[in-house]
């Protein structure tokens, strides 16, 4: 069974959830890491979910911002630590695209003891992707791609899983026709929706660079997108944030509808 483990699903400056960021597990529990949140909150997600550091050997990391990097220091540190006292018997492959590796390494090397760094490149490996490259991680084929973001370099990828789905991740910006074909027909489509349409007054998502719900929901339909979750968004009222991000969407999307919470689980 094909699982999503949101592990977060706010914006960078959000207080009532942590950033958005989640986990990918095959039928046989390998996980797939994807961006790690702002800061520590991302073993407190894992816990939370069940997803001990030792099961994770693979972890994607889509751009630079603050609110999808930071917690990988937490991650390498925690795991660094579970390889020198034994406890973790694998190596941890990072994937980015290439400048990222050395904010990467710059991060860790300001933050964490040499005894720790010293594993990247031996234990410990970043693990560069290009715009359209393959690769088998957790069992399954993996495409990354450039999203074409207007702000920093980020990649996005599509998947096929094993049960024969395909699932795509967009980033956090809006969607580029230029990936279209990395795009179209996803069976889930996990995509950004900054705020209501109805309150872009409001947030400004268009100044950020971001979309609303109205936008995404219009995106999936248009690709045709069979499942789509709509997540990277303000937390102002999150406690009807599902039902008002759900009335609105149906208005422009008849496919299936996810505005999970943090720590959800969604079958795939």
């Amino acid at each position: 069974m094909n699982r999503l483990f949101v592990l977060g699903t706010g914006h960078a400056g959000v207080t009532k959830c942590f950033n958005t960021c989640f986990a990918l597990a095959n039928e046989n529990n390998e996980y797939l890491l994807v961006d790690a949140g702002g800061g520590n909150g991302i073993l407190t997600a894992l816990e939370k979910v069940g997803i001990d550091l030792t099961e994770i050997h693979h972890v994607f990391v889509s751009h630079k911002h603050s609110d999808h990097l930071l917690g990988i220091v937490w991650i390498i540190r925690m795991i660094a630590s579970s390889m020198l006292s034994g406890q973790y018997h694998d190596n941890l492959k990072i994937y980015c695209h290439e400048e990222l590796i050395n904010n990467i390494i710059t991060l860790v090397e300001s933050t964490l003891d040499e005894k720790l760094t010293d594993l990247i490149g031996n234990r410990i490996i970043l693990v560069p992707v290009t715009d359209g490259q393959s690769k088998n991680l957790i069992g399954q084929n993996f495409t990354f791609f450039d999203i074409h973001s207007t702000k920093v370099k980020q990649f996005g990828f599509t998947v096929q899983l094993s049960n024969g789905k395909v699932l795509t991740f967009l980033g956090d910006e809006p969607f580029n026709q230029l990936c279209k074909r990395y795009v179209l027909n996803s069976d889930w489509l996990l995509c950004e929706a900054f705020c209501l349409y109805d309150d872009r007054e409001k947030f400004k998502p268009y100044e950020k660079h971001h979309s609303t719900v109205k936008d995404a929901c219009e995106l999936a339909a248009h690709l045709n997108a069979k499942n789509l979750v709509l997540w990277h968004t303000e937390d102002t009222n999150i406690t009807h944030r599902k039902e008002l991000y759900t009335a609105e969407g149906k208005k422009y999307y008849c496919g299936n509808l996810y505005v999970p919470d943090d720590l959800n689980v969604i079958t795939l």
